[in-house]
């Protein structure tokens, strides 16, 4: 029986844009079989991540690899959250979110190449509404499009920002209450999101000051938003910049409450969960292990 270190491969077949590649192909040329034994599984529904996740935490795998876009590396990453067993990921989805900012090779034979000599590293994990996120989640106008690209058969940034110019000027802001850092705030909610990492994926910058180790969430408060405010924005989520008081406000805090009137979208890591009217956003420090490059 051999001794070497495990490895999982848990792979998406039909995750993100469109590939012909032979991932499982790659694995074999580009992993050094003489440091680690590897699988490899496939899902085949919702949650299938997941659950081959936590039964390889089980089995005590050193490893187990996200294969996919964000909606892969969060169902693996629920399945390892306070384990032994680290995260490491092969980025194939359109946005590859937290990928970008663990500083991950998106090139997929550098990335595996990354797994023969990365470490292991600690990073914070959130819940909204007790679903585990890692990246980001959010409530408002990002979860709205969410929903709306979950539904398009289209894949890719240029289908995400197509969707945001065509649905931006219908999407109306809501009133909400937000406990944050033991103040109660009353006011209008355009997007509130909750980020772990600093980006929403393609380099979208969100939250440019969120450190994913410091057990805190950077939330990023948009009231309203017209045509200049927009603008600024979208400008400042490119080059990594804040946004001006009169676009944005950002709070650091180890949780957030918010309450609304009528039911609002809330999405975990770009992932569309349905709607409510009380949302309850907290942090989980140093809750997952991740395989980052030397």
């Amino acid at each position: 029986m051999s001794i070497l270190p495990r490895i999982r491969f848990i792979i998406n077949p039909v995750s993100g844009t469109r590939s012909k590649v032979d991932v499982a192909a790659r694995i074999k040329l580009y992993l050094d079989s003489t440091k680690h034994d590897h699988d490899i599984v496939y899902t085949d529904y919702a949650g299938h991540a997941t659950e081959l996740a936590q039964a390889a935490a089980k089995d005590n795998y050193k490893i187990v690899v996200a294969v996919g876009g964000d909606g892969t590396v969060n169902e693996v990453a629920k399945g390892l959250l306070h384990t032994n067993t680290a995260l490491g990921i092969l980025p194939k989805g359109s946005g590859n979110g937290l990928a970008r900012h663990l500083q991950l090779p998106l090139n997929l034979d550098r990335a595996i190449k990354a797994l023969n000599t990365g470490q292991v590293s600690q990073i914070d994990s959130g819940t909204i509404n007790e679903i585990p996120f890692f990246t980001t989640a959010g409530i408002g106008f990002d979860a709205y499009i969410s929903a709306v690209f979950a539904g398009n058969k289209r894949r890719g940034l240029k289908t995400y920002v197509e969707l945001v110019l065509k649905e931006v000027r219908n999407y109306k802001h809501l009133p909400v209450k937000v406990w944050i850092n033991d103040q109660e705030l009353a006011t209008d909610c355009f997007v509130m999101a909750f980020a772990n990492a600093a980006q929403y994926g393609n380099n979208a910058y969100i939250a440019p000051l969120a450190d994913i180790r410091d057990g805190l969430l950077d939330v990023c408060l948009v009231r309203q938003l017209d045509f200049v405010k927009a603008i600024n924005l979208s400008y400042c989520m490119l080059t990594k910049q804040l946004a001006n008081l009169q676009s944005a406000e950002y709070f650091k805090t180890t949780s957030v409450k918010v309450e609304t009137e009528e039911p609002m979208m809330f999405h975990a890591d770009g992932e569309y969960k349905g709607q409510s009217t009380i949302f309850e956003v907290k942090m989980n420090p140093q809750s997952l292990k991740v395989i980052i490059p030397v």
